[in-house]
């Protein structure tokens, strides 16, 4: 790391210190973790720049300049993220800046609608964290996610669409075809129309030690957290959809060696990446396995993982991290019944992705039916945006 690169000083098992790494990982910022556990002498550098005090999260900016114990609005400001909407009232409110948000920004500020997008945490969603993609057409030799989702926000600024990142949009209120929508800062924006493309979370397993671990050897991001685990002895991988097997790929450009666990009696994800997996010389494919817990060693770090076998017996596997790919949940808790949701959680939409509120539409990974699978998001984001402009045309002939 260079002396232009952020530097986050902390500690696993500081909350704060996780969550500080998580918001620059979302963010894409590079930046340079010191673990005082692991690196002691590093103290004083906390102290000198605290006047004796060691609080953490400190982290340091190129300009010298540092935040002690930053929420994550604090550093959104300091990284000159942009927070607050030029008006207050738009054609258009998309909620989530994923492909699919993006996609329809673009639509429909070429449209001349008034458009802006509320993201809570980076700009490019899930497409911009993962490693690479290889089935997105127009890319023959494939493409980083990070760049497809900085071309994606660029094309969205080139067309005047004004982006919010770090910001939540907490709740909506809806009367004859219009909204209201309050974010996070406090600021309340009016829409003439809105679009929920607040994608899907990761799901946890839920099992003793997980939450504890989780940025202290547990992970759901193998690009965000894959390189500080290189020349590790033993990863894990649980899940063996998709998502699993290209991560547990890509883990071993790190690690010696890397074992997928699946539950099942069978792997869910393509032919094509079970078999790269099965004949992978630093991979192994257990199926039929379940884990019970997650171990911590005296240093409060995954040191292994309870697995019950096919057989019914429990072992312990070794590992330095444990990556979770078991499915998604949708993000759509805080809409606190505002529209219809299936069992699952997903927004109910018909066939023109109409929710069940008028106005309010919904696309992407968080609409029932969705495929989940990035060009079909990207899709859904350019077809809702023609029926925004319906909508909007027949509330200004009305």
């Amino acid at each position: 790391m260079s002396e232009s690169t952020i530097k986050l000083y902390g500690a696993q098992w500081c909350p704060d210190c996780r969550r500080s790494k998580a918001f620059l990982r979302d963010q894409r910022i590079e930046f340079e973790y010191i673990d005082l556990e692991l690196q002691p002498a590093e103290v004083n550098t906390v102290l000198e720049l605290n006047d004796g005090k060691q609080i953490i999260p400190t982290i340091v900016f190129p300009d010298g300049s540092h935040l002690v114990e930053p929420d994550n609005g604090q550093l959104a400001q300091k990284l000159g993220l942009t927070r607050e909407a030029a008006k207050n009232t738009y054609d258009v409110v998309i909620i989530g800046g994923g492909p699919t948000g993006l996609t329809t920004a673009i639509y429909a500020a070429r449209e001349d609608l008034s458009t802006l997008v509320i993201e809570k945490s980076a700009l490019g969603g899930q497409a911009g964290v993962t490693e690479r993609l290889d089935n997105y057409p127009g890319f023959p030799d494939g493409i980083e996610g990070a760049e497809l989702a900085d071309r994606i926000v660029k094309q969205a600024e080139r067309y005047g669409v004004e982006l919010l990142s770090a910001v939540a949009a907490e709740s909506i209120e809806s009367s004859n075809g219009a909204a209201r929508v309050t974010l996070s800062t406090g600021a309340v924006i009016a829409a003439g129309a809105v679009v929920l493309a607040t994608g899907s979370t990761y799901r946890r397993t839920g099992v003793p030690g997980e939450s504890d671990l989780i940025g202290a050897g547990v992970h759901f991001c193998a690009t965000c957290d894959g390189p500080f685990y290189k020349d590790a002895d033993e990863l894990v991988v649980l899940g063996a959809g998709n998502s699993g097997l290209e991560e547990g790929l890509f883990l071993t450009k790190f690690a010696k060696h890397v074992t997928v666990l699946e539950q099942s009696d069978k792997v869910a994800g393509s032919k094509i990446l079970h078999n790269k997996v099965s004949a992978h010389p630093k991979m192994d494919l257990r199926l039929n396995s379940t884990v019970a817990s997650f171990n911590p060693d005296s240093n409060r770090r995954l040191e292994s993982l309870t697995v019950t076998g096919p057989d019914g017996e429990t072992y312990d596997q070794p590992a330095a991290a444990a990556f979770v790919f078991i499915g998604l949940d949708p993000n759509t808790g805080w809409l606190n019944g505002l529209v219809d949701l299936d069992q699952r959680g997903f927004i109910v939409t018909d066939r023109m992705m109409q929710t069940s509120v008028l106005g309010i539409f919904a696309a992407g990974d968080v609409r029932a039916g969705s495929t989940k699978q990035l060009a079909s998001a990207v899709g859904e984001g350019a077809a809702v945006s023609l029926q925004i402009r319906h909508h909007l045309e027949s509330e200004q002939r009305t």
